[in-house]
């Protein structure tokens, strides 16, 4: 078990890397590309636009034709992306490299946790995947970095490392046992109807919507309060720091005590802290704000993916197609967060969208507290 997690979660790390080195270089691609908060929230968006257009294909590859060669095909497509990036010099050329990464980011992640899901012992699910989380969050936390190492010797040189990270990987993937693929028993429509399956997926939507919101107007803000490319790398590097220390134990803690008791508490401190985002006037306090911001979301998710893959169990619905659903909920609340957010930011003030995704976090707290009074404790293994 412990190869294929490594395996799993090195695919995800070096995924999840390259999508977020961008942050710290947006002030940059803003400037050279003339783009205002809306542009820019659409080249943030487009990687989340990507896993959209790729979870169902993703799923139905992982499901059909095995784990691994979704794996593969992910692979793939991150290494031609990572190069279009590279050397792309117009808005629409990174856009579209950006939107082919999250297609093949789909497939890497469907493949991935389909993967982990099936092998895991079901009372160790929430453990196994908030351990490939954390190393997921562990490549976010590092993307920053990339991002300023690019604004520093250019992106040519730091993005055409993609190519040799997947061929390597692409290498490790190859060489590890798995089991082949076979025709789901059940289909996502029919499967949404499952409460563990629906709840999992809006508890994932929620929180990448308020990370998208972050992802874009964060940036823009620290550089605006006199922050460079440096000072944003090392914000979201502490703030991915933190997710992936805690995130294997919260994973433990959802197996043994439900979800509920990581979910609720997590939606509560999440919509305080996303009002508290925008309003500090100097870098500090505002960097403080974001690491604590995304602390926090980052945590909802370990509870959601093991509700989406109990939920799957519990229909018979093929794991592939689980992974994939995580993917279009994530992919989904992401692009309405960073496309939407930027906008919305753009005609009224940043506050506005920090205040519309932390009213959503306290509804679904409220909602959820409502539930669980009525029907019991929803609990992440099958």
């Amino acid at each position: 078990m412990r190869p294929l997690v490594l395996l799993v979660g090195a695919v995800v790390l070096v995924d999840t890397m390259f999508y977020a080195a961008i942050t710290p270089l947006l002030p940059e691609l803003r400037d050279e590309l003339g783009l205002g908060k809306g542009g820019a929230g659409v080249l943030a968006a487009a990687y989340a636009a990507g896993t959209f257009a790729g979870a169902l294909p993703g799923g139905w590859i992982a499901a059909r034709l095995g784990v691994r060669v979704a794996v593969l095909s992910g692979l793939a497509l991150m290494g031609v992306a990572g190069l279009a990036f590279a050397f792309g010099h117009s808005v629409v050329l990174l856009d579209g490299a950006r939107f082919l990464q999250g297609v093949g980011g789909a497939c890497s992640w469907s493949g991935g946790l389909a993967w982990l899901a099936a092998a895991a012992p079901r009372e160790r699910r929430g453990e196994v995947l908030g351990t490939a989380l954390g190393a997921a969050i562990v490549g976010g936390q590092l993307g920053p970095v990339v991002g300023a190492v690019a604004h520093a010797v250019g992106r040519q040189a730091a993005f055409s490392t993609t190519a040799v990270l997947g061929i390597a990987l692409a290498v490790w993937a190859a060489r590890t046992p798995a089991a082949p693929g076979g025709a789901p028993s059940a289909g996502l429509r029919e499967a949404i109807r499952d409460r563990r399956l629906a709840a999992g997926l809006w508890l994932t939507a929620l929180p990448s919507a308020a990370f998208g919101v972050v992802a874009v107007l964060a940036p823009l803000r620290l550089d605006a309060l006199g922050a460079g490319a440096l000072a944003i790398g090392a914000t979201f590097f502490v703030a991915a720091g933190g997710e992936a220390l805690v995130n294997p134990a919260v994973g433990r803690l959802t197996d043994r005590r439900g979800v509920r008791v990581v979910a609720l508490p997590g939606l509560l401190a999440a919509a305080a802290l996303l009002v508290v985002v925008p309003l500090p006037e100097r870098v500090l306090p505002a960097a403080v704000a974001v690491v604590a911001a995304t602390c926090v979301l980052g945590v909802l998710w370990v509870p959601s993916m093991a509700l989406i893959a109990s939920g799957a169990d519990a229909v018979g619905l093929d794991q592939g197609f689980a992974a994939a659903g995580f993917s279009l909920a994530w992919a989904a609340g992401y692009t309405a967060g960073a496309a939407g957010g930027g906008a919305l930011a753009g005609a009224a003030s940043d506050a506005a969208p920090f205040a519309v995704v932390a009213a959503a976090a306290l509804a679904t707290a409220a909602a959820a507290r409502v539930a669980s009074r009525r029907a019991g404790p929803l609990r992440s293994p099958g």
